[in-house]
């Protein structure tokens, strides 16, 4: 056909094709000059840009004794429960916008009213959304230190006030310190770790009634372990709506890999604490796995019963160990400090590693923490190839 009856002559075709040739050049020069990343950093806080991240360098051990995990799985039976569940449930659709189920299954172990109980996608993010509704520019926070590095993170990016309050020579809390703290700074919170990350001490009931009935902020309980020791604070909400307890499925309850924590707390307070938790926060198969091991917690019981027995075996044969500073815990991990004159706690951190093919925490970037690493306890063979390779890297570096 001709170009006459509307259809372009090859020549035309030919011509259309060369005018629709990119160069490459003019393209790139047409583009616009990418910006600097600090165009877009200018908009973060400067806070937040100047604090460090969690961060946590990943290896792949023979032996992970590193990060205070359970060293044994859910029991089959209640992984047959919760497959079970699962099969049913349509995965196209989100899961509960209120994750009744879960709330009712921590209600019944706790025996605290359903209205006061939160439940988030691990206990991280329940401190995250305290913090998120209590602390504003200039609010002042009370967080005995070395603890665990989240609550000063999420107080800073809140842009509250850090006010630490330094543990005692040996590792205590110093409650004195921490209500006068408290009382000076005009604290609208109070963090306490109990059993203490990384150190292992817990206060006593005594003692949270002090920080409680003695200053007037809110006091938050994060008791990620107390299933290994130390007071159980839940018995203490009744009539104290200015206390919250934290609670995690990642240690005793054997549930690292799937992330569930709650809080509780009273319903007034859960009720505006809702307010800063994202829609969704807790995926169906984390609801659905949390509240079967909640109902079948007596089967992780003799799991509980082994972590605290090795514990204590790694505190009974930690402690005459030359070259070494053990410290009293309440959790399922040890801490304890390299005092050989001839090794360092990063050369034993190394070797370990890299000899053994075991896996350890250096935590002595944290205040007061110089020269210590923390072991969690894991089962009987794994502690027991910790405990000879520290004592034969310690005996080759002169500790005797």
């Amino acid at each position: 056909m001709s170009s006459a009856e509307g259809y372009p002559s090859s020549a035309e075709r030919a011509s259309s094709d060369v005018s629709r040739i990119v160069d490459p050049v003019s393209t790139v020069e047409s583009r616009p000059r990418a910006e600097a990343p600090d165009r877009a950093l200018a908009h973060v806080k400067p806070c937040v840009r100047e604090m460090g991240a969690y961060t946590l360098r990943p290896y792949e051990p023979r032996i992970k004794l590193n990060q205070n995990e359970s060293p044994y799985d859910v029991p089959p039976a209640i992984k047959e429960r919760i497959a079970e569940r699962l099969a049913g449930r349509p995965w196209n659709r989100y899961p509960p916008f209120v994750a009744a189920d879960l709330i009712d299954a921590v209600s019944e172990a706790t025996r605290w009213p359903s209205g006061g109980v939160l439940v988030a996608n691990g206990s991280n993010e329940l401190i995250q959304s305290v913090l998120a509704v209590t602390v504003g520019p200039g609010v002042a926070v009370v967080v005995p230190e070395p603890t665990f590095t989240l609550y000063r993170l999420m107080t800073e990016v809140n842009g509250g006030t850090v006010v630490p309050v330094p543990l005692d020579a040996e590792l205590r809390f110093d409650v004195d310190a921490i209500v006068r703290a408290a009382r000076e700074s005009s604290a609208a919170v109070v963090v306490l770790c109990s059993p203490n990350n990384p150190t292992g001490g817990a206060l006593t009931r005594e003692e949270i009634l002090r920080v409680h009935d003695e200053a007037d902020a809110l006091v938050l309980l994060d008791q990620a372990y107390v299933e290994f020791g130390g007071y159980d604070a839940i018995p203490l909400l009744e009539g104290r709506p200015r206390l919250v307890v934290l609670r995690t499925f990642s240690k005793a309850m054997a549930m690292a890999g799937l992330r569930a924590g709650y809080m509780l707390a009273h319903p007034a307070l859960a009720a505006e604490v809702h307010k800063a938790k994202l829609p969704y926060n807790i995926n169906f198969f984390s609801e659905v796995a949390a509240a079967e091991v909640l109902r079948g917690r007596a089967l992780l019981v003799p799991q509980q019963d082994a972590i605290r027995a090795e514990r204590d075996r790694l505190l009974a044969e930690l402690a005459p160990v030359p070259g070494i500073r053990v410290y009293p815990s309440a959790a399922n991990f040890v801490l304890f400090r390299v005092e050989a004159p001839g090794t360092t706690h990063t050369e034993v951190f190394r070797r370990l590693l890299d000899e053994h093919g075991i896996l350890v925490r250096d935590v002595s970037k944290y205040p007061m923490l110089d020269g210590c690493l923390r072991v969690n306890a894991g089962t009987p063979e794994e502690d027991g190839a910790f405990l000879l390779a520290l004592r034969a890297i310690l005996a080759a570096a002169g500790a005797d």
